[in-house]
């Protein structure tokens, strides 16, 4: 499904909110950009147990902040929801969290969330949603700016040993951020939802042009910085461990699989198998997300049984790259 809040009110007619005049997707930006600071000098102040997480399994945005929260060893600190309900219009679940969240004859939709907050709110409905328990508020509903917040400003709970944004590697993670969002993170769906040949064929060009450079950088780097995992490598697979499954066929990205080239695919084993990982990276939810709820590119909902070559939990040769940057 694709609708969207118009003045408070849930439309399906959002068509010409995200398709440029030559036909590309044109994602829109996210409506919610305040920010939690460890001192208390925004408005939102970090604190164990007060914010929420609303998020979903094929998500790959979602996902991100799923992943830096284990990772960052929050899950203690930040609490949080997946969808677990067919999606009819936002994002649903069968329980609420209370506070003005709950769940009535046994589902609860985002979009009710967003209603609570502006009663006349005209935008996306989204995860991940950031919410504050405390003030009954959205924060933040852009991932990359949250995943900042955890990996930064809950020090005095997180696993501090790890820091996904080191200052002295900021610039080059910003590098591979904008180098590899547009074309593949977004990339994807530009090629996906795109509504004209050229459209598609410029993303398609585009997605695979990086995949491409990707897969000759990762042959003389373990990650993408060199021998420390930082959120580039996370904001990457999230989309990588999601192409074989369903960009490649779903979103007509059909050019190679990962699994096929050798660099990335062992690259994307790699940081499966890191701690933590698999358990919250959920691959029948991912296919059922994708393939069951998107009518508009699959009418029958009919979900794909493979790929059955796809084994994230074999061995991998990524110890051997040596990561020297």
């Amino acid at each position: 499904m694709m609708g969207m809040l118009i003045d408070g009110e849930w439309t399906e007619a959002d068509v010409k909110h995200q398709t440029g005049t030559d036909g590309s997707f044109q994602r829109l930006e996210s409506s919610f950009r305040s920010y939690i600071t460890a001192d208390g000098t925004s408005e939102f102040k970090a604190e164990a147990g007060r914010y929420h997480l609303f998020l979903a399994p094929n998500c790959p945005w979602a996902h991100r902040t799923q992943i830096v929260r284990t990772v960052k060893n929050l899950e203690n600190t930040i609490s949080i929801s997946l969808s677990d309900l067919p999606k009819v219009r936002s994002w649903a679940y069968s329980s609420g969290i209370g506070n003005g969240l709950e769940a009535k004859e046994g589902k609860f939709e985002l979009h009710e969330a967003y209603l609570k907050v502006d009663s006349g709110f005209t935008g996306k409905v989204t995860v991940p949603t950031l919410w504050d328990k405390k003030e009954k508020t959205i924060v933040n509903n852009e991932s990359s700016e949250i995943i900042r917040m955890l990996n930064s400003e809950f020090k005095e709970w997180d696993n501090s040993a790890i820091d996904l944004y080191p200052e002295e590697m900021r610039s080059e993670i910003d590098e591979y951020n904008d180098r590899i969002y547009p074309s593949v993170n977004n990339g994807v769906y530009r090629c996906g939802f795109a509504k004209s040949q050229e459209a598609y064929e410029e993303a398609y060009q585009k997605l695979f042009l990086t995949l491409e450079w990707l897969e000759e950088h990762l042959s003389k780097r373990r990650f993408l910085c060199g021998r420390q995992i930082t959120e580039a490598d996370w904001r990457l697979y999230t989309t990588l461990v999601r192409f074989d499954y369903v960009y490649y066929s779903h979103f007509k990205c059909n050019k190679f699989r990962i699994c096929d080239q050798e660099n990335l695919w062992n690259y994307l084993k790699d940081l499966y198998q890191q701690p933590g990982i698999a358990k919250i990276t959920d691959i029948h939810g991912i296919k059922e997300g994708y393939w069951g709820n998107m009518e508009k590119l699959n009418p029958s909902g009919l979900v794909p049984l493979g790929p059955e070559d796809f084994n994230l939990s074999e061995s991998h040769n990524r110890a051997l790259v040596s990561g020297v940057p």
